[in-house]
């Protein structure tokens, strides 16, 4: 028995990384999972990694037009949603507050904290009450990075949106909490790198700002997406739950 059977999920950006090791957990706990992703190669691989449980959906979370697309079909689906995981984002560029563009500014936030609110706002005639909608924060929007000043301002933006829909959705006992993984190793976080030779000397630097000296493991900012999704958090709401190897929390 799952802890996620007969229960359906969405889970934004669910085609790699972070977002697709949630979708293969959820599936694995039982749980029916929708998954989105721009780029339909991808999206089918994500949807034949997971499984039957799976169903892809091509979409982009910053066009409403694709948002209405997407919440048709898992109504057509007839369970409703148990778990939302707005999980799609990224960052256009990174920029010092010198090199920064309009264009980069606005793409950041369009992505990031538009995408995110109207996703929210667009499921909640489908989110059965007592679900779950789970944000994606960043350790970025709780300290300062060079260069990460756009990026970290939308996941604190995120976070607070939160906890504002916390408050407003709690008569309906759906509960809101932001997942706040740390340096995670993901095709993303590889890509920031500038060339191929960089990787590892990157992905060295980020471990060595986080406590435990390594990076992390998408299935385990997984598990912690699991614990938030279930009755084992029934008593959380407008939190944020770190799992990021106490990078946020301990002074390296």
């Amino acid at each position: 028995m799952g802890a996620l059977d007969e229960k359906t999920a969405l889970v934004t950006g669910g085609t790699s990384g972070i977002g697709l090791a949630i979708a293969e957990r959820f599936a694995k706990e039982g749980a029916d999972v929708f998954i989105t992703g721009r780029r339909k190669p991808e999206l089918d691989a994500a949807v034949a990694r997971i499984g039957p449980r799976a169903k892809g959906v091509r979409s982009d979370v910053s066009n409403l037009d694709d948002l209405d697309r997407l919440f048709a079909l898992i109504a057509q689906h007839g369970k409703g949603l148990d778990v939302l995981v707005a999980n799609a984002g990224g960052s256009a560029a990174t920029e010092t507050i010198d090199t920064l563009t309009p264009e980069s500014f606005d793409s950041d936030f369009r992505i990031n904290v538009r995408g995110t609110a109207f996703t929210v706002q667009k499921s909640l005639p489908l989110l059965n009450n007592d679900a779950s909608i789970i944000t994606l924060g960043s350790t970025s929007a709780s300290r300062a990075t060079r260069a990460l000043g756009t990026y970290s301002a939308t996941k604190a933006a995120i976070r607070q949106l939160s906890r504002v829909w916390a408050l407003e959705l709690a008569p309906r006992g759906i509960r809101v909490n932001t997942l706040v993984p740390g340096p995670t190793e993901t095709p993303g976080i590889k890509g920031l790198a500038s060339s191929p030779d960089e990787v590892d000397g990157m992905l060295k630097l980020f471990a060595s700002k986080v406590a435990q000296n390594r990076m992390g493991r998408p299935e385990e900012i997984a598990a912690a997406a699991l614990f938030l999704a279930t009755d084992q958090s029934s008593f959380m709401t407008g939190s944020e739950l770190f799992a990021d190897g106490g990078e946020a929390q301990v002074l390296i």
